[in-house]
């Protein structure tokens, strides 16, 4: 299979995936928000950053690392199994022991015994971290997206039923824990891989050469991105946090998910051209370009349908999240430019500089956290957006230098889906504001407004960017 069939069929099949969970997980829920209630989902927000930090503690950068690695050993996998595993067990018993205080600094007691099982699923996610990158290492998706499919139906009836009985957020622990469960099991009966008894110090300290870097900036962003939360769920109450995660977690569905998709096919591509720096210039253009159209289009129409989307699939009762979405998705349509030019710093092997701008970045942003607990929690979303754009300035900078390809080459080869995507969407929103209808018939217009105008507006102008991605679609789906 030659490198663009395999790069084309990679991202179909992690399109597929991330966009079936995706739809899945949306409309399982759109159904719980309706039987459930803000608080309940604060409840869970507020013990994310316990589980996000040991998640990044038990990988160790070491996934990254084997990801980079051309000649992996079966050493080199069974070791890094056995030091997940080590890690997952470590992180449990520091976290059931951390519980009740954790409770009391948040003042709901509850979360003792929802970290204790939530934690749980720490463990159950060490035991398919080197079957997860294995896979990826070989660009194969096709059985990701047949388990993700599975465990997140499978897993969102359970949750579903659950919170209909009455179970209130224990509905959405017990989702995640089966469906990380689900998972598991899975990819050990698919998988062919299995761990010898082998544990080598010598490839450890060989992978966390790069992969260590890699955890302590790991671990800087993901306290960044959850302090946040903590912040919000210390200094104000339970439900103004579960409106902010609500409207967090709908905006994540096109950026994140995205920068998941785009980020783990083009990482494994890129690195087999890392060596021919014309070659992989010209594949780094192609995928910002063709990245950020979508990404532009997606984040700021999130915007322009924002309060006809909470009302519509969520109810009335989310109203205040409505503006959060707003704020939030102008912050993460920038999200996968981030992941494209720090994948550049993984491909030429500059962990040393992917710690230092995480350091950096980190720094000057910190202010802007505790802004938020004076002047309110929408001020400190407006910085968070400032410091965003700074950000993407640094990472766009050092990697723009490996290759020859600037910021400011970047910026003008995405301004075209820029203003493309503010001119369609500015019509979006105007319709918003000046049709009244219900919700839901206000939604169904706004969305057959941007996409026959996106599509008209591409078809008439013969956008390079769009054609390439029709092209695409036509080969692999034949029509």
């Amino acid at each position: 299979m030659s490198l663009k069939q395999k790069t084309v069929t990679g991202l179909i099949w992690s399109f597929i995936e991330n966009f079936s969970s995706i739809g899945i997980s949306f409309i399982v829920g759109i159904i719980l928000a309706r039987l459930l209630s803000p608080k309940e989902y604060g409840l869970l927000g507020m013990i994310t950053i316990f589980i996000s930090i040991s998640q990044s503690f038990i990988d160790s950068g070491f996934s990254q690392a084997l990801l980079r690695k051309q000649n992996c050993t079966p050493e080199d996998y069974s070791t890094v199994f056995y030091f997940n595993i080590i890690a997952s067990v470590s992180f449990y018993f520091l976290l059931f022991f951390c519980a009740g205080y954790i409770g009391l600094f948040f003042h709901e007691p509850m979360l003792k015994d929802l970290i204790r099982v939530l934690g749980l699923g720490l463990i159950i996610n060490s035991l398919t971290l080197i079957q997860s990158t294995q896979l990826i290492k070989r660009v194969n998706f096709k059985l990701q997206t047949k388990i993700s499919i599975v465990s997140s139906i499978l897993s969102g009836m359970i949750s579903i039923l659950m919170a209909y009985s009455g179970w209130g957020v224990w509905s959405l622990v017990v989702s995640a824990i089966s469906r990380y469960l689900i998972s598991s099991l899975s990819l050990w009966f698919w998988s062919n891989w299995r761990p010898i008894w082998c544990f080598s110090i010598y490839s450890l300290k060989e992978l966390f050469t790069f992969g260590g870097n890699l955890l302590v900036s790991g671990l800087i962003d993901i306290i960044y991105r959850n302090v946040l939360t903590l912040i919000i769920g210390r200094y104000y109450s339970a439900a103004e946090l579960g409106y902010y995660t609500r409207a967090d977690q709908f905006q994540a569905l096109p950026s994140s998910n995205l920068q998941t998709i785009i980020g783990r096919v083009s990482l494994p591509i890129l690195l087999t051209i890392q060596d021919d720096i014309p070659r992989l210039k010209e594949a780094y253009k192609k995928i910002i370009k063709g990245t950020m159209f979508f990404s532009f289009m997606l984040m700021l129409g999130m915007v322009a349908i924002a309060r006809p989307l909470v009302f519509t699939l969520i109810g009335e009762k989310w109203e205040p999240s409505v503006i959060y979405l707003q704020m939030l998705s102008l912050i993460g349509m920038f999200y996968p430019l981030h992941a494209i030019n720090l994948n550049m710093l993984q491909v030429q092997g500059r962990s040393d500089l992917f710690l230092k701008l995480e350091i950096v970045k980190k720094i000057v942003a910190s202010p802007v956290l505790f802004v938020g607990i004076f002047l309110g929690i929408k001020t400190m979303v407006l910085g968070l957006f400032i410091v965003n754009i700074f950000g993407l300035y640094l990472n766009s900078y050092w990697s723009g230098q490996m290759i020859r390809y600037s910021f400011w080459d970047q910026l003008k080869d995405i301004t075209p889906s820029f203003l493309l995507a503010i001119i369609v969407n500015s019509v979006v929103f105007l319709e918003g504001i000046f049709i009244p209808l219900r919700p839901e018939l206000l939604l169904m217009i706004q969305l057959s407004t941007g996409l026959i105008l996106t599509i008209g507006l591409c078809e008439f102008f013969n956008y390079k960017d769009y054609i390439f991605i029709k092209d695409i679609a036509k080969i692999n789906f034949k029509f």
